[in-house]
């Protein structure tokens, strides 16, 4: 990677940075047209052509392989979802091919590349939700859909021109952590639901104990990968490529002695390159009343806030301050492309695609290079674990998977994939929710609140803590938000679920301070992203709680969160006037520099 382009393409002077970060900002009520996007393009802009060289990497090909089958297997999971529940309105190909129109745009356009598009459990939701409101009046539903897309599309494009994305410095790890608990636990509700088809006899025991086997076998592939267990290019292999060769050899397990004798069910295909229900690609968008063209229009609204709050958090998930990433970010623009997406895919009669979770991290942790460290904690026990040197910045790996996407619509491909079994299917969705349910925040702090006290590291910022009270209160509240949203979701309503997410970000900004005191938010919660990606929408949440002071001392250590941004890393101040540079080096850490450097 040209690390040394970050030094000096597309950033402003450092001083001019630092004059504009002091400055107080815009009132929300003056609004600068198109200044966002300009901003993104100018900041990514110099950036393009090294997207492209830095794919020159080892990491990009077991990154594609693997995203090729997390993205495409659920996709197809969900495609027999809508199968069944729109009437054949949506299948295979129609999934495939939203797929590919994400992967290809982002890929090639995109400010935030490594950010994997496609169909997700959340639109699977709203579609066939609209469709059981919309089939008693006899509309034509597709034609419907994609009069919701036009609108949204047009709803997008203000958002983006009138740079609504700023508002996302509200967006903390506090809605990130809810909404990703939501989704890993509708895939775990997914993996169930595709075993429940089966009959109750041999077809569904064979079906559980592949789906198992499958979970197990990915499982142990990934301990075994971050492991001290067996030489350096054996754990990266089994890391890499484990879940893959899962789901490869177990379809081939399943005709194995007498298990070929039981009848199991495959993955739904249709005509290559064909719309499933033998439609046009084009939508007749005016064979439909026009009455019915503005009712579309609240159903647009929701889709427009659904995706601006689902898309956006998959982008900063993807760009976490746990990855070391040095490339600046772009939310006003990607979110323009979104739009432009949603109305292609209404136009075409696809299913909406957006931002993937857990896709999206988990693409970026597999471009991550790691080394093996050995250190001891504060408890004085030696530990080994493996270091985050830096990330394989680049475009490549999202275009080659949507690529391989686009080829396996092929009829050779099809046939293959009809071959692979569900209970496979179900055993990725379980593997895909546990490891999105391991990062989850909340499910880290439920893991300290039930350890064993003195089992505890003393490192762990939770220990710092008096109250332990406060932990329980804001895991509590982080589950009543899971439970109201997976619960709205269950019953007729849910085409209204995006704005019980959406209502999380004012709760954690306006209610939750006044049961917490800022010691304790400023260790239960934390900006999604780093400085430098945060800098697209004029910085985060912790920045604006620090600049008005309520931020406790002793929690900052003597140093003020200034809006400082040079060459795209974030700097801090502390009171002896020396910068502590973050975000910028490739391990993530910080190091402090003397003021005669600025």
């Amino acid at each position: 990677m040209e690390l040394s382009s970050l030094d000096h393409q597309g950033q402003s002077a450092p001083g001019a940075n630092q004059q504009h970060a002091t400055s107080e900002p815009d009132q929300w009520w003056k609004i600068h047209l198109f200044r966002g996007i300009v901003k993104d393009i100018r900041r990514r802009a110099p950036f393009y052509g090294s997207d492209w060289r830095d794919a020159w990497d080892y990491r990009v090909v077991p990154a594609t392989v693997y995203m090729y089958f997390a993205n495409i297997m659920p996709a197809l999971a969900f495609s027999l979802d809508m199968f069944t529940k729109t009437d054949m309105q949506y299948g295979v190909n129609e999934v495939l091919l939203a797929s590919v129109l994400g992967a290809v745009v982002f890929s090639l356009l995109g400010c935030q590349p490594i950010t994997i598009v496609g169909v997700t459990g959340p639109i699977t939701v709203f579609n066939y939700t609209v469709y059981d409101i919309m089939k008693p009046t006899g509309t034509n539903y597709i034609a419907f859909m994609g009069w919701i897309g036009i609108w949204s599309l047009i709803f997008h494009w203000i958002l983006a021109i009138t740079n609504s994305c700023n508002w996302l410095r509200y967006v903390s790890r506090f809605p990130c952590d809810i909404f990703g608990f939501y989704v890993a636990c509708i895939y775990l509700q997914k993996g169930i639901q595709v075993l429940e088809i089966f009959p109750q006899d041999g077809p569904l025991y064979l079906s559980v104990m592949v789906a198992l086997l499958v979970f197990m076998l990915a499982y142990t592939c990934g301990v075994l990968g971050t492991s001290t267990l067996f030489t350096h290019p054996i754990r990266v292999f089994l890391k890499d490529y484990g879940t893959p060769l899962t789901v490869i050899f177990m379809t081939g397990f399943v005709h194995f002695g007498r298990m070929n004798n039981v009848e199991l069910e495959k993955l739904p295909t249709s005509t290559s390159f064909e719309p499933t229900s033998g439609r046009q690609w084009l939508v007749d968008l005016w064979n439909i009343p026009v009455g019915d063209v503005f009712l579309a229009i609240p159903f647009g609204i929701l889709l427009t806030i659904l995706f601006w709050f689902d898309h956006n958090v998959s982008s900063l998930m993807a760009q976490g301050t746990e990855f070391p990433l040095v490339k600046p970010a772009g939310f006003h623009w990607d979110i323009f492309l979104l739009g432009l997406t949603t109305g292609v895919a209404g136009i075409l009669g696809l299913p909406f695609p957006n931002g993937l979770i857990p896709q999206a991290p988990f693409h970026t942790e597999s471009l991550c290079v790691t080394k093996p460290v050995t250190e001891q904690d504060s408890d004085g026990k030696v530990k080994h674990y493996f270091k985050r040197t830096h990330v394989v910045e680049q475009r490549f790996s999202n275009l080659a998977q949507g690529l391989l996407t686009l080829v396996t619509m092929s009829p050779p491909l099809l046939v293959v994939l009809h071959l692979i079994p569900q209970a496979v299917l179900a055993g990725l969705f379980f593997i895909m929710g546990y490891q999105a349910l391991e990062a989850n925040g909340i499910v880290e702090k439920l893991l300290f609140l039930l350890r064993e006290k003195s089992m505890t590291s003393h490192s762990d910022p939770l220990n710092n803590l008096k109250r332990r009270g406060a932990i329980w209160t804001f895991v509590g509240i982080e589950i009543l938000g899971f439970g109201a949203t997976f619960a709205i979701t269950q019953t007729v309503a849910a085409v209204g679920f995006p704005v019980i997410i959406f209502l999380l970000i004012p709760l954690r900004v306006m209610v939750l301070p006044h049961f917490f005191t800022s010691e304790e938010l400023g260790v239960l919660d934390g900006p999604t992203a780093g400085p430098h990606v945060m800098e697209s929408v004029g910085g985060s949440l912790d920045d604006l709680e620090k600049r008005h002071g309520r931020t406790d001392k002793s929690s900052a250590s003597g140093t003020d969160m200034t809006h400082d941004v040079e060459a795209g890393r974030g700097v801090m101040q502390d009171d002896t006037g020396s910068a502590i540079v973050a975000g910028g080096d490739a391990g993530g850490e910080m190091r402090k520099r003397p003021k005669t450097e600025q």
